[in-house]
């Protein structure tokens, strides 16, 4: 079984920055992929970020400049610093660890992130 736990979110004025954290535990594979998607109220699930194990990045395109994912694959921790917040970041954060080999995935539950204007 895997955990995962995310925290950082909170409320942040237009313009700030945030840093969420998100930590595996359990039956940790090295070969994987862990990530940040968000959802707004009254919409889908959207990707954020996500990093493999090799350190091999992917940005939502709407994101990129703002928003930078890292992991410490020694803590089994992905962060994701989100700089230059909008009221339209608002949103519950979830994180997940994937793992291709297994096609298998787990997610948290999520932390709230307010952007106020």
């Amino acid at each position: 079984q895997v955990q995962v736990v995310e925290s950082g979110g909170g409320l942040v004025q237009a313009g700030g920055s945030l840093r969420l954290s998100c930590t595996a535990s359990g039956d940790i594979f090295s070969i994987n992929v862990m990530g940040w998607y968000r959802q707004a109220p009254g919409k889908q699930r959207e990707l954020v970020a996500t990093i493999t194990s090799f350190g091999r990045i992917n940005y939502a395109d709407s994101l990129k400049g703002r928003f930078t994912i890292s992991r410490d694959n020694a803590k089994n921790t992905v962060y994701l610093q989100m700089n230059s917040l909008k009221p339209e970041d608002t949103a519950v954060y979830y994180c997940y660890i994937n793992y291709p080999t297994l096609g298998t995935d787990y997610w948290g539950q999520g932390t709230q992130v307010t952007v106020s204007s």
